[in-house]
């Protein structure tokens, strides 16, 4: 019996060796892109943590301003004043409130929900409505030493600094400065 061994041509040969050559080359592209795209995944997501947090809105205590479901980005700060959107962690939650006042400014609510800070009336153009809210306060209030104070755009609804539950916020609480809304595209914004 006889065996037909065909052995390759130069043409074959070299063939194969192009084909495994361009596969080798595919490949290294492949992890070379797939390391690149983790590398700037991970500097994205610690400059997301240190410097820039991208937060989801959650809630309506913030409207007009801010919607439920929105995504906003903060700037990490430590010099805030009033009507800055702030972040903070409360209860293991971070919540967005406005700031109203810093330490030592004193805070007065009217009944119908006019705010005063340090006797000047507060322009509040953000507000769609004044509502005195839950207040537990003894008014009118001053701003203890490196606290600030905060109130929600949606007044009647929102639990913030008028209410002991909340109170005034520490300042090492504070994530940051709510700077740009990000989420959805068409309600892109800087925030004042």
């Amino acid at each position: 019996m006889e065996q037909n061994h065909r052995f390759p041509t130069a043409d074959q040969l070299r063939a194969e060796r192009n084909r495994l050559q361009y596969r080798n080359a595919f490949l290294h592209m492949l992890i070379s892109t797939i390391s690149s795209l983790l590398v700037v995944a991970a500097i994205a997501v610690l400059i997301s943590m240190l410097f820039l947090p991208v937060l989801r809105v959650v809630g309506t205590s913030m409207q007009p301003t801010l919607e439920d479901d929105q995504l906003v980005i903060c700037q990490k700060s430590g010099e805030f004043e009033s009507g800055d959107v702030v972040a903070f962690y409360h209860n293991n939650k971070i919540l967005l409130k406005r700031v109203i006042g810093v330490s030592g400014d004193v805070i007065d609510i009217q009944e119908d929900g006019t705010v005063y800070v340090n006797g000047q009336r507060l322009e509040e153009p953000y507000l769609s409505e004044k509502a005195f809210g839950e207040c537990d306060l003894e008014l009118p209030y001053q701003v203890p030493d490196q606290r600030i104070f905060v109130m929600g755009d949606h007044r009647s609804t929102s639990v913030d600094s008028r209410s002991s539950t909340v109170g005034c916020i520490a300042e090492e609480a504070i994530v940051g400065k709510v700077f740009l809304r990000i989420w959805p595209l068409k309600d892109i914004e800087i925030l004042q």
